[in-house]
């Protein structure tokens, strides 16, 4: 039985959808039923499903909401994660836990590995960098964390969504141009999760499974790059906007963003054998999706 924290969210929906496609007993919870500020939601569902393995997709994911609101923050992203761990290591199953590349500063101008110093630059990278140790701290022996980044699906909040409905209402959009990183296709992230868990279950738990390891999609743009993306995909049914590349400075957010989030994701490939696709191959049929959600006028 796997256990889904945030199954409503965008990963955890395709959590849903492929291991209901693979026929994978599973339950998905989600707040109020499921909810990191308050634990003892998390002791309830996780006892009523007596898992044998834990993917936590849930988090608190408002970048900027969070420089005013860490309280929530932390109990989302490290003091809620750390509590669902100890009840891994209670239950000896292994813990999958999703975190971000907004552990990292963006300073190092190459992509990042699983073990270069740590250094967020704002209130949510620090409560999720704090997540990851407790965890490891935690489940000492079961623990596999995927950071990620740009994650994007055919529904929830996103960049693509936000592009796309942006772009009916203005005709000219400012895009940032000067921060690198890599799109992930929330379904794309989840089969690689799944294929994480099926390796678990053929093979048991190995010591080189424990630890951090990096999951993004292949390649790298920026977000002005990723937009230029999203509306060639979308026409002809949509038409493009004129997309004004702008600088951070010319954008200014309650938190700073890396400048440059790429991840080196070579490890995930060596252990478990996985790698996600390049992040345009997923694109297009999402922004399809998107539009037929969404139909322009």
């Amino acid at each position: 039985m796997i256990l889904i924290t945030g199954g409503s969210g965008q990963l955890g929906q395709e959590l849903v959808k492929l291991c209901t496609a693979q026929g994978l007993a599973f339950q998905a919870v989600s707040r109020p039923e499921f909810d990191f500020e308050q634990p003892s939601t998390i002791d309830a569902c996780f006892h009523a499903a007596r898992p044998t393995l834990v993917i936590n997709a849930a988090a608190y994911t408002a970048v900027d909401k969070a420089e005013t609101d860490e309280q929530a923050a932390r109990a989302g992203n490290h003091t809620g994660p750390q509590h669902l761990a100890q009840l891994c290591e209670a239950a000896n199953i292994p813990l999958i836990h999703i975190s971000t590349d907004y552990v990292f500063d963006g300073a190092k101008a190459a992509p990042y590995l699983e073990s270069d110093p740590t250094n967020p630059t704002g209130v949510y990278g620090a409560t999720k960098r704090d997540g990851e140790a407790a965890i490891l701290q935690t489940t000492a022996a079961h623990a596999i964390i995927l950071r990620t980044a740009w994650v994007y699906a055919a529904h929830g909040k996103n960049f693509a969504r936000t592009m796309l409905a942006a772009a009916r209402r203005v005709p000219t959009l400012r895009v940032v141009a000067d921060q690198r990183g890599t799109p992930t296709a929330a379904a794309d992230l989840a089969a690689a999760i799944l294929h994480i868990a099926s390796r678990l279950r053929q093979t048991g738990w190995r010591p080189e499974y424990r630890g951090i390891f990096h999951a993004t999609g292949s390649g790298e743009t920026t977000w002005h790059g990723f937009a230029t993306a999203i509306f060639e995909a979308a026409a002809p049914r949509q038409k493009p906007p004129e997309l004004q590349p702008i600088t951070t400075a010319d954008w200014p957010t309650p938190a700073r963003r890396p400048a440059d989030s790429r991840l080196d994701c070579a490890k995930l490939a060596q252990v478990f054998g996985v790698t996600l696709p390049a992040w345009q191959a997923s694109l297009g049929p999402i922004v399809q999706q998107l539009l037929d959600l969404d139909p322009p006028s």
